[in-house]
C-alpha cells in the first residue's frame, strides 16, 4: 500500500471521530456534564484536569481495544494465508462505516443495535465505575475514562472493526488513537459548553452534514481496499 494511503487512515479516522461529535454528545454528554459539576464545592465551571483526566483514560482505552483488534486481524490474514483476506475485512469495515453515516444523518436507525454486542461485557464493567464516583481529581477521573470508554458505542464499534484492516496491533491502536483524539474536541466542548453544543449538534443540517461526510469517508476507505 502506498505510504500516502497509509497516513490517510489516520486522517480519515480522525474526521470520522470528529464528524462522529453527534452521536458523541448523545452517548457521553451526560458523563462529561456530571464530570464538569463533580467537584465538592459543586461548582458550575468544569474542571478541566478531571475533563482532561476522564478523555486521557477514554482515549486510552480504544488504544488498548483498538491494538488488540488489529492483532487479531493480522493473525486471521497470517493464519488463512489468503492475499485477499485483508481485502476481505477492509471491505467489511468500509460498509460499518457507510451504516454508520446514513445512522448518523437519521436515515436508518437500526445501526443502534449493533451496540447490543457489547451490553453483557459493559455489564460487568459498569459496577467497577461506582468505585471513582464522585469525581474530585484527575487520578480518579482517569481509570473512570478508561472504563467508561468500554461504554457500548456504535461508533466506537465500526472504528474498531475496521482496525481489523490495519495489518497490525500497532497500526491499530494508531487507528484508534487518531479516532480518539477526533472525538477529543467534542467532549471538552461538552464540558463548557453543553447546553449550547447540545442544540448545535441536534440541528438536522449538522446531523446530515455530518452523516454524508461519514459516508463519504467508508467510500473512500473502500476504494482504498481495492488499491
Amino acid at each position: 500500500m502506498p505510504d500516502w494511503l497509509i497516513h490517510s487512515q489516520y486522517l480519515v479516522a480522525f474526521i470520522t471521530g470528529l464528524l462522529g461529535g453527534v452521536h458523541c454528545f448523545g452517548m457521553c454528554g451526560g458523563i462529561v456534564g456530571a464530570l464538569s459539576l463533580s467537584s465538592p464545592q459543586q461548582q458550575k465551571s468544569p474542571q478541566i484536569s478531571i475533563l482532561l483526566g476522564y478523555n486521557i483514560g477514554r482515549i486510552s482505552g480504544y488504544v488498548v481495544a483498538g491494538t488488540f483488534v488489529g492483532f487479531l486481524g493480522a493473525s486471521l490474514v497470517d493464519l488463512t494465508g489468503i492475499q485477499n483476506t485483508k481485502q476481505v475485512l477492509s471491505v467489511v469495515a468500509s460498509v460499518f462505516m457507510i451504516a454508520l453515516g446514513f445512522y448518523l444523518t437519521g436515515l436508518w436507525s437500526s445501526f443502534s443495535k449493533l451496540e447490543i454486542i457489547g451490553t453483557g461485557l459493559w455489564k460487568r464493567i459498569q459496577p467497577l465505575t461506582k468505585r471513582f464516583i464522585p469525581v474530585h481529581s484527575f487520578s480518579q477521573a482517569l481509570p473512570l475514562g478508561f472504563l467508561w470508554g468500554w461504554l457500548p458505542c456504535g461508533l466506537v464499534y465500526t472504528a474498531l472493526i475496521w482496525t481489523l484492516s490495519a495489518g497490525s496491533a500497532v497500526k491499530g491502536g494508531l487507528i484508534m488513537l487518531a479516532f480518539g483524539l477526533g472525538t477529543l474536541p467534542n467532549l471538552l466542548i461538552m464540558g463548557v459548553l453543553a447546553a449550547q453544543l447540545g442544540r448545535w449538534v441536534k440541528h438536522p443540517m449538522v446531523r446530515k452534514l455530518a452523516g454524508l461526510l461519514v459516508v463519504l469517508m467508508g467510500i473512500l476507505t473502500l476504494l482504498r481496499a481495492f488499491y
